[in-house]
This record gives structure tokens, sequence and C-alpha cells, in this order.
């Protein structure tokens, strides 16, 4: 294992080494720098491992690895680093002097609520590169004022720049601007943007749909969710996708409604429509939320009985609340198996049922946890001694 360990650390430290003997391929760049990128907070060091590793919007694991950078950076408060960085990036590399990267970087802006400076890069684009924005810039720019939480300037940018730029909005931008409508408690206003699709002929889809039946939800309107439904398949001709379906269960559960997401799905199963494991997930959660800790493990057996195969969020949700619970023995049960298929809960997890497997005389299941952890994870086992060796004497 050491051995394995002294070769990670070697292959990890080519990303900053470019003439080593043993270069990184491309993936394997992405992945180290994503590996480093979540253990770090050195500012520089951040953007040192970006650039060694020549991160690009072309590539999902670049994407993810961009975002942890970005995130990390926004953790610290270092928001002129990030506005230098995403600034300098398309001029020092020609390879991302293109609408794709720059939409990319106005997203990261909204990522760090920085969404002045989101609105300056889509200016950019065409000020400054030369590069006319086209609806995929423009819904970028939605998007970042989206998660930037800023709803009225997701409307004003859904106002103006489509005008400004002559742009045609397509469904993702009309699926953006409701979904805000949803968070922000305007969901009434979704049959305006419904209105408008249809004198534009942009045909809604189930996000559409989907979005406005999860703001109703939120709103508890619950006739205007049946009235959403019933446009849904008399105006288009659509019935509720399983995506409308599991919108709909999770919020339910949300409103710690879960019995009724309950009878939703079994209704639905009924109709011949089957669900996925994300369904039973969301009432897996529900029921734990509601502290309804039995029927969580009753939808989780049923689950597998009828041959889903859970997922790793519906191992965590189990384990984590079933340890809140105090039933250590069961988060022991569910923890082994979703061990054994290589997810590991995290650390505040593990810690909490280890210390109640050894509070209720289950020292020899405590430390097969333990023994099970150190191996998977090698540069945490001198954390899990100390732990080891305070709670099992």
């Amino acid at each position: 294992m050491a051995s394995r360990l002294r070769h990670s650390l070697r292959r990890y430290s080519t990303i900053l080494s470019p003439n080593s003997s043993t270069p990184l391929t491309a993936k394997e760049k992405s992945r180290t720098a994503l590996h480093l990128l979540k253990s770090e907070t050195n500012p520089e060091r951040i953007l040192d491992i970006c650039r060694a590793a020549s991160l690009t919007p072309d590539f999902h694991l670049d994407r993810i690895a961009l975002s942890v950078a970005i995130s990390k950076l926004k953790d610290g408060n270092h928001f002129s680093t990030i506005d230098q960085f995403l600034r300098d990036l398309p001029t020092s590399r020609p390879d991302l002097h293109n609408e794709r990267f720059l939409s990319q970087s106005i997203v990261l802006y909204g990522q760090a609520r920085m969404l002045p400076n989101a609105v300056t890069a889509f200016t950019r684009m065409r000020d400054e590169f030369q590069i006319t924005p086209s609806v995929k810039s423009l819904n970028a720019l939605l998007f970042a004022a989206l998660i930037a939480k800023d709803y009225k300037e997701v409307s004003r940018i859904y106002l103006d720049f489509p005008k400004n730029y002559s742009i045609q909005p397509d469904v993702e931008t009309y699926n953006t601007v409701i979904k805000s409508f949803a968070e922000s408690g305007s969901t009434s206003s979704v049959y305006s943007i419904l209105s408008e699709m249809d004198r534009n002929s942009v045909r809604p889809n189930a996000v559409t749909f989907s979005n406005a039946i999860e703001g109703f939800y939120s709103e508890k309107k619950f006739e205007e969710v049946g009235k959403v439904l019933k446009m849904m398949e008399e105006k288009y001709g659509m019935s509720p996708a399983l995506s409308t379906y599991n919108v709909r269960i999770l919020s339910l559960c949300k409103l710690k409604r879960t019995s009724e997401a309950k009878a939703l799905l079994q209704g639905m199963i009924s109709g011949g429509r089957k669900p996925n494991w994300v369904s039973f997930s969301h009432l897996i959660h529900g029921y734990c939320w509601e502290g309804n800790l039995d029927e969580a493990k009753k939808v989780f057996a049923d689950m597998k009985k009828r041959g889903y195969k859970p997922e790793s969020p519906c191992y965590f949700t189990l384990a984590h609340f079933l340890c809140e619970g105090g039933d250590f023995e069961s988060a022991f049960e569910i923890t082994k198996e979703s061990m054994d298929k290589g997810w590991v809960p995290n650390f505040t997890t593990m810690k909490k049922l280890v210390t109640g497997l050894v509070g209720v005389s289950k020292t020899d299941d405590a430390k097969e946890l333990i023994k099970q952890v150190k191996e998977k994870f090698t540069e945490s086992s001198d954390k899990w001694d100390e732990i080891e060796a305070e709670l099992i004497k």
C-alpha cells in the first residue's frame, strides 16, 4: 500500500513538472488536478494547478476541476484572483479564445457570486474578442444570475439582452427564466412565459413544466400544479415524463408530505410507469427528514425487492439519519453494504457510527469499519488511528 501511495504522489507531482520523464496524459492531468484542488487552499497553488493541467471546457472532468478551483477561491474570499484568472486565460491561451470558454467563464463568475463580472465577460466577447454572442452565451449569463440567486438580474437580462444583441431565445432560455420565477416565489408568471414561447414558436419540454410544477409546490399552490399538468397533456400533448414524476415526489417530500409522495409513486407503478432509483431516494430522504426511519428502511428494502439498485445517496442518507436516530446496528449494516460497493459515507457520519457502535458494545464492528476505512483512505489513517486509540481501549 505504501509503495502505491509513493507512486501516486510521484504521479501527482508531475502535473507541475512538465519536464518529467513520465508526463501525464491530458486525462491523467485532469484527474490529478481535481485530486489536488480538493485539498488545496493556497490561491497561488490553486492557479498553478489549473494552469499546469491546461484545463479546458471541452471535457467534463476539466469543467468540474475549474468549478472546484473557483469554489475554493470564493471560499477564501479571493475574488480579485478569480477575476484576474478568468480574464487572463482567453488572452494567454489561444485554444480558449472562443465562445465556449467565455460562456463557461460567465457561469463560473455566477458561481462565485460575481455577477457584474459575468456581465462584463459577456460584453467582452463582442467588444474585445470580436465574437458575436449567441443564445449559448445568453443562456450562460442567465444561468450565472440564477445560481447567484439574483432573480432581478435574471429578469433584466431576459428582457434587455435578446433585443440589444439580436439573440432569439430558445427553450433553455425560457426554462431558466421559469426556474428563476419558481425560486423567487413568482411562479404564476410562468403563464406569460408560456404565452411568449407560443408566439415565438418555441415548444416547451419536460423541464419547462417540471420547473413550473416545482415552483407551485414550493408555494403550496396545489391547484396550479393540477392546472399545469392538465395544460401539459391537453394543450401540448405531452404525458408527464419520469423527471416530472420525480420532481413531484421530491416536492411533496420537501413539504413533509412523504406519504402522499409514496402514493404518487405507487400510482405511477400501477399505471405502468417505471420509476428509477432517484424516485425511491427521494422517499427515503423524505421519511428520514420526517423522523420515520422505519418507513425509510421499508422503502429501501422494497426498492431492492423490486429490482432497483440503490445508488450511493440512498446509502449515505440512511446511514446518516440512522446514526442521528441512534440505530447504530442498522446503520452498520447499511454502511457495510455501501462500502462493499465502494461507497464510503463522509467522515462525520463514519465517526458518529464508530462512536455509536462502541457505545452499544459493538466494538468489533467498530474496529472492522476503521480497518476498512484506513485501507481505502491511507492518507487519513493517522487520523483514524487516533480515533481508534481514543474510543477503543
